[in-house]
């Protein structure tokens, strides 16, 4: 018997869909370094802004999410585990099933355990990472060995597929005792890559699986994905009405320090006696008291939710308006007082 990798390798010599793969995950990686991600760990909102996959942002209409996830990464250390498992797990796959048919494998099961990590933990983490897709690659490829295991040798087919069963099972336990690691997008993936392969499965050593596997594995990946699809969990709050606050309160803090360059002009103009204390009053309504009034009734049309990230933000905001609106009107009646004196 011949050895898997000189048949593979002459079967399928270039390997241009696993390095593809690498390479855009690499270059993403390196566009949000760009944009002030971090090196070693990235905060949460540059991993939102650039796509992961988040119940309250995805389930708002963002589905997109469950795709643009699988290429991001929260640090270096990060992306280099899961690329060196892609490289080792992908050149194989790739050259088993083909170009065409590894991609579907991995896009499948990436969306799989995305949608799995929503249901698991939608409301509470931010995810991302391409780690679905690959223990899916892994899936493929055990599938693969386990069908071509009596063309196989014995001490290869030991080395290949209990090493890479070792390697899916090890680190699917070390997911449930290390925090921070979105076992539901591994297990996802592990799970919806076997599917994916019986249905793709075509290889050198093994004839094409039969019509009835295939019908049957595709009816189990529709119907899982179903049931994921029914027990979304509901979003605490709607990722546009956060980013509708975020962007008012940005708007208010810019408006709110020309209001304060008002009062510094009203000062001034005070401290010449050029005006009467009338004229004054009339500046501070116009320029001061009117404005925190409009931005008062414009802040407080915003989505009142306590789940909202921002809500306490705004709150203080809202409560920081109304004194100072107050404040103004009330230094303005005093001057009216002092001018009629």
């Amino acid at each position: 018997m011949q050895s898997i990798h000189e048949v593979l390798k002459r079967r399928t010599p270039q390997i241009w869909g696993t390095q593809l793969l690498i390479a855009t995950n690499l270059l993403v990686f390196l566009a949000m370094l760009a944009d002030g991600a971090g090196f070693w760990h990235s905060p949460n909102g540059i991993q939102l802004a650039w796509g992961a996959n988040f119940g309250p942002a995805t389930q708002d209409g963002q589905w997109w999410r469950l795709g643009s996830a699988m290429f991001l990464h929260f640090g270096v250390i990060h992306l280099a585990l899961n690329m060196w498992s892609l490289w080792d797990a992908g050149q194989l796959v790739e050259r088993m099933y083909g170009h065409f048919r590894f991609i579907c494998i991995y896009f499948i099961s990436g969306l799989f355990g995305n949608l799995a990590s929503l249901v698991i933990q939608g409301n509470i983490a931010v995810s991302g990472g391409a780690s679905g897709a690959i223990f899916g690659i892994y899936g493929a490829l055990l599938v693969f060995l386990w069908l071509a295991r009596t063309e196989v040798t014995s001490h290869e087919f030991r080395w290949l597929f209990w090493g890479a069963l070792a390697f899916a099972s090890i680190t699917i336990v070390l997911g449930f005792i290390i925090p921070g690691i979105d076992n539901s997008a591994h297990i996802g993936g592990f799970i919806s890559g076997i599917l994916a392969s019986l249905v793709f499965s075509k290889s050198t050593y093994i004839k094409r699986i039969s019509v009835q596997i295939s019908w049957l594995s595709i009816g189990i990946l529709i119907f899982t994905t179903s049931i994921l699809i029914f027990n979304l969990p509901a979003p605490k709050y709607r990722w546009s009405d956060e980013i509708l606050i975020r962007k008012e309160i940005d708007a208010f803090l810019y408006r709110d320090q020309e209001i304060n360059r008002s009062w510094l002009e009203v000062i001034y103009e005070g401290k010449q006696g050029e005006k009467t204390f009338d004229a004054l009053a009339n500046q501070i309504d116009t320029g001061i008291s009117n404005r925190y009034e409009e931005s008062f009734e414009k802040l407080s049309q915003l989505p009142a939710n306590a789940a909202l990230p921002s809500a306490a933000k705004l709150a203080k905001i809202l409560q920081y308006v109304q004194h100072r609106k107050d404040e103004s009107k009330a230094v303005a009646e005093k001057l009216r007082q002092q001018d009629h004196q």
